[in-house]
């Protein structure tokens, strides 16, 4: 191929490029074919021949404060003109600060902060504390679940990518509440909630309390659903864990950081109106919109603790790289500075939420809207009464639809999750209620 002198020319040699040399992730690599993006700011995105897409998807629900925030990316290239990397064993002022900020927001009794590279060794780490401290080895995580790619974090995942991929130990699932689809014949979120912890505590009691190490769920669990927890099931964890004495992981890698409203999501009011809190906390995405990769564990004082005078056997080459810390200080300023996660609550509460409800009640294939924030699934199906779920082909039919509108979604399984930046408008809004409004009654057509 010649020279791309053009923005077609661009984009072929993009999709060239990739199609020879890149083995994405979770795919069979032959069918592929990937949407190009060439450049993106704010809330858009757009391709080599200048269409632009509202971002709907947040790429994989991580640019919560934008596309080319301008002061995250000058915290970037001032932190690579003094020190673009150095070693996890030295201290360095930028990693220090990026710390303190992130501490600051969780709060008590949260004492220090191990950094990594993403959330599934974020995730990976934290289980690790959890063993050395019980002297346990048993994982608890719920079957509806996504907690990263690498060994123990795709084990403890529950969807279907744990199944080739079951080499950690130690590893048992459970059903968490989900009142639309409830395992438990549940007509209430009371009910589903009581059912849930009722059906965990028994298979606690069955698989030994001794052996178990931790529980880590999800603040609301993302790729499963967008699934928010009813009031009571945080508070019912925290006493599971108390009775029985393992650690409470809260993985926040996609809900924390605005996402929903807050910092974190099991700070959210109607999730957690008791105000209880976990042993630890992971995190990633959010925390510097992926800017720079970097994910981390929050660990209380009580955890931190037993480590200062034995040796924490875990480690990162790139554990509070530079670059990365520096995005994260300049993420958090300008999401406090701008006000980003009160818009995100704001937002959800007063236009995007209710603008979803709205759709749905003239589109009888949404079959539940839910959510918190910027964090909304639309659970799609063939029947209302049944609820059975719709085809793969319609999701692909209606994700096809809303390019061809200027929208750039975010589907999974029979689902279209509705999760823009956080700093996303009213106006930006009302145009992608309209544009999924034009997609549903299309393929409704059909």
């Amino acid at each position: 191929m010649s020279e791309p002198t053009t923005g077609a020319d661009l984009g072929a040699r993009t999709l060239e490029l990739d199609r020879a040399h890149v083995f994405h992730s979770w795919s069979a690599q032959g069918a592929l074919h990937p949407f190009v993006i060439a450049g993106a700011l704010g809330c858009e995105v757009w391709d080599f021949d200048g269409n632009r897409y509202l971002d709907f998807s947040s790429q994989l629900v991580n640019t919560n404060i934008g596309h080319g925030h301008p002061k995250v990316v000058a915290a970037i290239q001032e932190q690579a003109a003094i020190l673009p990397t150095v070693a996890p064993a030295h201290a360095n002022l930028t990693r220090g600060e990026a710390a303190k900020r992130i501490l600051a927001k969780a709060g008590a009794p949260f004492h220090k902060v191990f950094f990594t590279n993403g959330g599934a060794d974020a995730n990976e780490n934290a289980m690790r504390l959890a063993r050395l401290v019980t002297g346990r080895d048993k994982v608890l995580s719920q079957y509806r679940s996504y907690h990263g790619n690498t060994g123990a974090a795709i084990v403890a995942t529950g969807d279907w990518r744990r199944v080739p991929n079951e080499f950690a130990r130690g590893h048992v699932h459970f059903f968490g509440p989900f009142a639309y689809r409830s395992e438990f014949w549940s007509t209430t979120q009371e009910e589903e909630s009581e059912r849930a912890l009722h059906s965990l505590e028994r298979i606690i009691q069955a698989e030994g309390p001794n052996s178990i190490a931790a529980l880590i769920v999800e603040g609301v669990p993302g790729t499963a659903g967008v699934l928010v927890p009813p009031p009571g099931y945080f508070a019912g964890l925290r006493a599971l864990a108390d009775q029985y004495g393992f650690k409470l992981i809260v993985d926040e890698v996609m809900s924390g950081f605005g996402r929903t409203g807050d910092w974190f999501a099991w700070q959210n009011e109607t999730i957690n109106p008791e105000h209880v809190v976990p042993d630890l906390i992971t995190f990633a995405k959010g925390v510097n919109s992926g800017y720079v990769p970097a994910g981390g564990v929050i660990i209380s004082e009580a955890i931190a603790s037993e480590f200062d005078d034995q040796v924490f056997p875990g480690g990162l080459t790139y554990s509070g790289h530079p670059l990365a810390m520096a995005s994260i200080v300049a993420s958090i300023d300008a999401m406090e500075e701008e006000g980003i996660v009160a818009n995100a609550a704001t937002i959800g509460r007063e236009v995007l939420g209710p603008g979803l409800l709205e759709l749905a009640s003239r589109h009888p294939m949404i079959g539940e809207v839910r959510g918190l924030g910027v964090f909304w699934a639309l659970d799609l199906v063939q029947d209302a009464a049944t609820r059975e779920p719709v085809e793969p082909a319609t999701v692909g039919l209606l994700s096809s639809e809303l390019l061809k509108r200027g929208l750039l979604p975010f589907t999974s399984d029979n689902r279209i999750h509705v999760v823009p930046p956080c700093t996303v408008t009213a106006e930006q809004v009302t145009r992608a209620l309209a544009i999924y409004d034009e997609a549903f009654t299309v393929v409704e057509a059909i």
